[in-house]
Parts: structure tokens; C-alpha cells; sequence
């Protein structure tokens, strides 16, 4: 038996039944990662002893005829903007290097209680800021599909360990599509799901209103699998939604006949590759020929998805973010070198009629300096041009004109979305406008960068749910995503959907040529 070429769902089924044991399968998985992370880095931590111990502590229950969760001895792996009690969480930035939480996040905390094997934590564009995970402070991850290109992000390590056999099941999270988009470029299953749905207790935040944790896998049926475990209300948040969790994976066995699925015009238009918009049509035909009807739709305020999203977001980001300070949280720089005012008399000299004069040093104080040098220190470039950009946005003079116009157009980007499921029951289209795009190509054009999510922003602003899969190859050999979105906790049929899909066709399955 080769526990790497099973879904995770046999996987487990052979634990339980004794075929191969957790420790095994732990061995595999963990020696698969000892050769491949050094080309690919996805990982940015690996705990050996830990792993292999859980699963030693998995066989023991087993063995004894005691019970063991629903996901004993996965191997799981976990983006590194998940807290994990046990391993550093970073984010991939300088500001958190070295940082361990004091607790679990919420998934996590499930994950473990249903007897999975957490491997790892994956890399990632810092603090989730990015659309290639080539902002991570520890470097780039590679698409295992090809080395010289970005596997997309921010959840660019968790879709490439996946493709390349290092974990069977990643968690990632999706702020604009960042579950979405990598698992399309590397050629796995990614959902994204309904806003709430999933606890983010524990998740570090990014743009709250928009970040979601959901599972990346090889296919439909092993994300249906990791939902019944991580779904489900948590009353240490919020946002959390109390609606019962269903078994999804009992109901996946459903026919697609009078499936309506839609197809915005408006996402076949400019920019989009034309090996990509071949594999989408091939996927609408053959959802049709499965059972399902296409129907065009319309969703008019779409195209302002991407400069809704860009000034949402960095709002949100700005605010989450100001805790970095090197005080409280963070990276805290050594003291400069430069000019110090003396004791008690700050860097403004006091002029007459209580004026004061320019400062007499580039910083208003000791702390303020502290302040300016840790962040400047422990932050990216892109996460210093998302806290600007939100800062500017959010100060006063400009908020009426920029953030709340933007969750204006935000309301009827999502009215879009529920006008458009009266007529559909799913809507379907590209994940992302080009294949695998090369490393070094969009990181001196953000614009360029920032379109790659020009399909998947819609999602997170609606706070609807979404899963991207493959559908083809370009003549290149790299994997071409399709993404299908739903109403509000639509997860079942998306899933449903999905995997119908994935009966019909082997995409799921190829894998990319690595040493094995």
C-alpha cells in the first residue's frame, strides 16, 4: 500500500482497518518532506518527534480497541497564520520570527481532537498579504508543477505541499481568494467557505470581514471530510454561525439533474488567457452533459470587485495590524544611534506665543522612534503598502470618500450575487485569469498582482462560498482552475457538485513529476 497516492479518505479507512499503520503513513509523509521542502519550501516549521508521536499515540488507541477520531493519522499541515500552541507562528514576517502562541487556534484545537497528524506549518505571503507567496519574509514557495513559477497565495505553501505529496490534507485561509487561486494554480481543491461557517478563533487577522479558513486537498470528497470536522459554531467568536453542521460527505452520492449553474459573460473578457477560457468551457460542458443546465447571469458591480476589495481590505488590514508596535506585539528594534533630546525636553523647541518650532530629529521621542523602527523593521514591503493605503483611506477628510463608498459598492457587489441565485443555483467561471504566472513577473507591478484575483474577491465581499478545482492543462503542462460560487451555506452542493465533477474526470488525480 502507498499511503502517498491515496485520497484521504481511503487513508484513513486503511488506518482504521489496520491495512497500514499512522506511524507509517507519518514516516511517508514526513520523509517525503525531508526531500522535497528544500526546492519547494513550502513548509516553514516540521515537527518530526511530534508527529510521530501522535501517531504512535493513534496506533496504541487503535490497537487497544479504543476509539480514534475521523481523521486518524492525516497528515495535515497548516498555515502559518493558524496559532499552534506547540510550533512557532510567524506568518511568514520578520515582525512574528520566532513567535509561539500561547493556544490553539479553534481548528486547530479540532483538528487534534479529531486525531489528525499535524506535520507542519505551511509558508505564505506575510500576514496572507499577497496573490504569489513571494512576500514571505522566509521566501518564495515554489509551484511544484514547475519551480520557476509562484504557486499563488497567501496560501501558496499550503496548495503546494498538497500537490506534491507532502500532506493530504492543508488548511488554509481566504481573505480575496487566497484558498481559491493557489489551489488553481497548483492543481487541487480549495473551498473557501461561507463567511462564519468556519471559527477563525486563533486565525492572526488580516481584513476580519472578509477571512475564512477552509480545507485544500486533492479532492471534493477529502474537503467534505475536513469540513465535518472544522465546521461548526464556536462561542469564542463572534462572527461564528450557529447553524448545524451536515454530514457532508453522505451527501455527495446526489445526481447533478437540474443543476443550474451560471456563466458571467463579463468574466470571458479581456485578460483572461485563452488555454484557461478553453478548460472552463470544457468544464460547463461537461457539468451539462452530467445533468446540470447553464444559464447566463449578470453581475453588473463586479468589475469594481478589485478596488472595493483593495480599499476593504488594507482598512481592515490597518487597524489589525497597528498591535505590531514592537511594544505589545512584535518585532521590537534596538535603539537607535542617532539624535536623543534630552530629559524632559522632547525634540520640539518651545518658540514664543507657545508656537513650537519644527522637530529637531527625525523622531518625536524615544518610544516613537521604537515605534517607527520595529515596524519598519519587521514588515514587508507589501504589507507596509496595504497599512498605507488603509491608514490614508480610514484618516479623516477621506473615509466618506473612500471606505464607506467602498462598503456601499461592497452591499451591491453582494445584492449582485443574491439577484443572480433567483435565476441559478451555483455560478461557475475561472479562478484565476492566466495558468502558473512566472516568480519575479507581477513583484514590481501591484496592480498586475492584484488582478490575479479579479474572480475570487466577489466571494469574500459577498461572505458567500466558493470552491476552485482543476479542469485541464495548458499545451505547458500547468493546471488550469475552475471556480464555482454558492449562496450562503450552499457548502453541500458545492461540494456535491465538485465531486460529480471529479467522477467524470481524472484532473484531480495527475500529479506533477517529482522525485518519489
Amino acid at each position: 500500500m502507498q499511503p502517498l497516492e491515496l485520497s484521504a479518505v481511503d487513508l484513513v479507512a486503511a488506518i482504521r482497518q489496520g491495512d497500514i499503520t499512522a506511524v507509517q503513513v507519518a514516516e511517508k509523509f514526513l520523509d517525503r518532506i525531508d526531500k522535497l521542502n528544500g526546492p519547494i519550501n513550502a513548509f516553514l516549521n516540521v515537527d518530526r518527534d511530534r508527529a510521530l508521536a501522535r501517531a504512535a499515540d493513534i496506533d496504541a488507541r487503535r490497537k487497544a480497541g479504543k476509539p480514534i477520531g475521523p481523521l486518524a493519522g492525516l497528515p495535515v499541515a497548516v498555515k502559518d497564520a493558524l496559532c499552534t500552541a506547540d510550533q512557532p507562528t510567524t506568518c511568514a514576517s520578520k515582525m512574528l520570527a520566532g513567535f509561539r502562541p500561547p493556544y490553539d487556534a479553534e481548528v486547530v484545537s479540532r483538528l487534534r481532537q479529531a486525531d489528525a497528524v499535524i506535520v507542519g506549518k505551511t509558508n505564505m505571503d506575510e500576514f496572507a498579504m499577497g496573490g504569489s507567496n513571494e512576500n514571505s519574509a522566509f521566501g518564495p514557495v515554489k509551484n511544484p508543477w514547475d519551480f520557476t513559477r509562484a504557486p499563488g497565495g497567501s496560501s501558496g505553501g499550503s496548495a503546494a505541499c498538497v500537490a506534491a505529496d507532502m500532506a493530504t490534507i492543508a488548511i488554509g485561509s481566504d481573505t480575496g481568494g487566497s484558498i481559491r487561486q493557489p489551489a488553481g494554480l497548483c492543481g487541487i481543491t480549495g473551498l473557501k467557505p461561507t463567511y462564519g461557517r468556519v471559527s477563525r478563533r486563533g486565525l492572526v487577522a488580516f481584513a476580519s470581514s472578509l477571512d475564512q479558513i477552509g480545507p485544500m486537498t486533492r479532492s471534493a470528497a477529502d474537503s467534505a471530510l475536513v469540513m465535518e470536522t472544522i465546521a461548526g459554531h464556536d462561542r469564542g467568536d463572534a462572527t461564528s454561525l450557529a447553524d448545524a453542521v451536515p454530514r457532508y460527505t453522505s451527501m455527495l452520492e446526489q445526481p447533478l439533474t437540474g443543476l443550474r449553474i451560471g456563466r458571467v459573460a463579463e468574466h470571458f473578457g479581456a485578460g483572461l488567457d485563452p488555454e484557461v477560457a478553453r478548460g472552463v468551457e470544457e468544464a460547463f460542458a461537461a457539468f451539462k452533459a452530467a445533468g446540470a443546465t447553464i444559464h447566463d447571469v449578470k453581475l453588473p458591480h463586479a468589475k469594481y470587485g478589485i478596488a472595493t476589495y483593495y480599499l476593504v481590505a488594507p482598512c481592515e488590514a490597518s487597524s489589525n495590524l497597528a498591535r505590531y508596535d514592537g511594544a505589545h506585539y512584535g518585532h521590537r528594534a534596538e535603539p537607535g544611534k542617532g539624535h536623543r533630546a534630552e530629559p524632559g525636553k522632547g525634540h520640539r523647541a518651545e518658540t514664543t506665543r507657545g508656537q513650537r518650532a519644527e522637530p529637531t530629529s527625525e523622531f518625536e521621542s524615544p518610544l516613537v522612534e521604537m515605534y517607527c523602527r520595529s515596524r519598519a523593521e519587521g514588515f514587508g514591503p507589501e504589507v507596509k503598502r496595504r497599512i498605507m493605503l488603509g491608514t490614508y483611506a480610514l484618516s479623516s477628510g477621506y473615509y466618506d470618500a473612500y471606505y464607506a463608498k467602498a462598503l456601499r459598492v461592497r452591499r451591491l457587489i453582494r445584492q449582485d450575487y443574491i439577484d443572480a441565485f433567483q435565476s441559478v443555483d451555483l455560478i461557475g467561471g475561472p479562478v484565476s485569469p492566466t495558468p502558473a504566472f512566472p516568480l519575479g513577473e507581477k513583484t514590481n507591478d501591484p496592480l498586475a498582482m492584484y488582478l490575479v484575483d479579479m474572480y475570487t474577491v466577489g466571494t469574500n465581499l459577498a461572505g458567500i462560498g466558493g470552491i476552485s478545482f482543476p479542469c485541464g492543462f495548458t499545451r505547458g503542462g500547468l493546471p488550469i482552475g475552475f471556480q464555482l460560487q454558492g449562496p450562503a451555506l450552499s457548502e453541500p452542493l458545492l461540494l456535491r457538485a465538485v465531486d460529480r465533477y471529479q467522477q467524470l474526470t481524472d484532473w484531480h488525480l495527475r500529479r506533477p513529476k517529482l522525485p518519489a
